[in-house]
């Protein structure tokens, strides 16, 4: 499944900028904090993520979460990072009842601000498998364990602590910027991200990028490429909860009817599974980045890339047998949730099932929904639309482009080994879209490194390394500070915004 993961995010890659971007580093040249963390720094860092996983801020559904445990972690969090939260030109809000959101005031009010996203709320975790209790927090062989280690505490804790770190060190940002912190992205993000984004909004905030997670930097997923590459994801599927629904007047099951409820629900589930979304490989930007990837890759695999002209009939189906490669060409239908029959000799009234859509960014809401109709094709089968978004626009990654350049510049001075940083999709959805309305440029990444048997997101024995988190704290230490330089060439924001 790691291996699949990685072609996933290769085969999304966008034009690489192969330019190199001028900065222009006088504005701190002379007070530029470096990273060197003493043992102490490390220990205590390393400390405040366990306890943090040990708090168990779970989502459960869009009705229930554990409010408690978010209400701790809101306490938590000022214990650890007491500077943070009394620092003049730091101001701290709760929206939500439980979400944070940190206005970080610059000293140059000319520079736009940026926003920092991450989420507190983890997905449930049965102990069922797990080398440790999922909510321990504890430390084996090198790693930390526990659920949120990779989705999403990690970065909500490593925000924190570099701002911390860069605080003790007497840091006053020239830019800027806001860290926002959901407490319910597993479960859309309502009531935390997109209230939020709804008061900047109302605060006249426009933003020159946000970062999320989404995309992290892999190595040894393909023994092509001998070095790590990370990715930057630039774009995110859209989505679609559809309830299909069946009624029909109930009877006995002693004389059943030719067709009921169920048999007639599950025709159409399975019209839907036999008649796939269409193959979009072609449409977008897909064909046009495996091309400029090919020089990444040895022969035989570059010349296949180079020659799509003729192999990309051959390349569409190879990605189409596996569902990750898969779900990258297409819009993917997953059947979730089936409900019906009320007794075992009754012939159930209703039955009904929701399906969960991804959507392809050359697809929207409305297309899908339309053809989803006509695969069915049986008019007895009623369809209500639960939940339904369209794909994000792509954010830009050109010369001009900020967020981007400003990511790629600290990659590859956090991550001197990474031979390529490329933009990507992403497959699953995060809190960046509640922001569409404030930036254009969204830009998810997670500075961890990952190997395969590290990908554990959602999954058993989700864990991070001691030393991948810590070179996250490093990052994004080191990223406050370059966001207070500018690009050669490039105009800041006309707009003003008071923070």
């Amino acid at each position: 499944m790691a291996l699949w993961y990685l072609c996933v995010l290769l085969l999304n890659v966008a034009t690489i900028s192969r330019s190199q971007v001028l900065w222009n580093t006088q504005l701190r040249d002379t007070s530029r904090i470096p990273s060197n963390f003493s043992r102490q720094e490390r220990m205590a860092t390393i400390e405040a993520l366990k306890g943090a996983i040990q708090i168990p801020t779970v989502s459960f559904s869009h009705e229930k979460s554990n409010t408690t445990a978010l209400a701790e972690f809101g306490e938590y969090i000022q214990r650890v990072f007491p500077t943070v939260f009394h620092t003049s030109f730091i101001k701290h809000e709760v929206v939500g009842n439980y979400s944070h959101l940190f206005t970080v005031q610059g000293s140059d009010p000319s520079l736009q601000p940026y926003l920092l996203l991450a989420h507190i709320d983890v997905v449930p975790a049965p102990e069922e498998g797990w080398e440790v209790p999922p909510f321990s927090g504890q430390e084996r062989d090198g790693f930390i364990y526990g659920r949120g280690t990779l989705d999403n505490k990690n970065s909500v804790m490593a925000i924190l602590q570099a701002l911390e770190l860069l605080l003790l060190r007497n840091y006053t940002p020239q830019r800027s910027f806001f860290i926002a912190l959901g407490h319910d992205e597993e479960i859309s993000g309502t009531d935390g991200a997109q209230k939020i984004s709804a008061l900047l909004q109302s605060r006249g905030v426009r933003l020159a990028f946000a970062v999320d997670e989404g995309s992290f930097v892999v190595d040894n997923f393909l023994p092509s490429l001998k070095k790590p590459i990370a990715i930057i994801a630039v774009s995110e599927k859209g989505a679609m909860d559809l309830m299909l629904r069946v009624n029909m007047t109930p009877g006995h099951s002693s004389a059943p009817p030719k067709e009921t409820t169920i048999s007639i629900l599950s025709a159409a589930i399975n019209q839907l599974q036999q008649n796939p979304m269409p193959n979009m490989f072609g449409r977008g930007q897909v064909k046009t980045m495996l091309q400029q990837l090919a020089g990444e890759f040895s022969s035989p695999i570059n010349i296949v890339l180079r020659n799509l002209w003729l192999f990309q009939p051959f390349v569409s189906r190879f990605l189409e047998k596996n569902p990750i490669t898969n779900a990258m060409i297409r819009t993917t239908v997953a059947p979730t949730v089936f409900q019906a029959g009320i007794k075992v000799n009754v012939i159930p009234p209703v039955a009904q099932a929701i399906i969960n859509f991804r959507i392809h960014p050359a697809q929207t809401v409305h297309e899908v929904l339309e053809l989803t109709k006509n695969i069915v094709a049986d008019d007895r089968v009623q369809f209500h639309v639960l939940r339904a978004f369209d794909p994000s626009p792509v954010s830009p990654t050109d010369d001009q482009a900020l967020g981007y350049q400003l990511l790629r510049h600290t990659i590859h001075a956090v991550f001197p080994e990474v031979s390529v940083v490329a933009p990507g999709t992403c497959i699953g959805n995060t809190d960046s879209r509640h922001y569409l309305n404030l930036t254009r440029g969204i830009y998810l990444f997670n500075p961890v490194l990952l190997k395969p048997a590290d990908f554990r997101i959602h999954g058993v024995n989700e864990r991070i390394s001691v030393q991948a988190y810590e070179t996250q704290v490093k990052f994004i230490f080191e990223f406050i500070q370059n966001a207070d330089m500018e690009l050669v060439g490039m105009p800041d924001s006309p707009h003003q915004h008071d923070l």
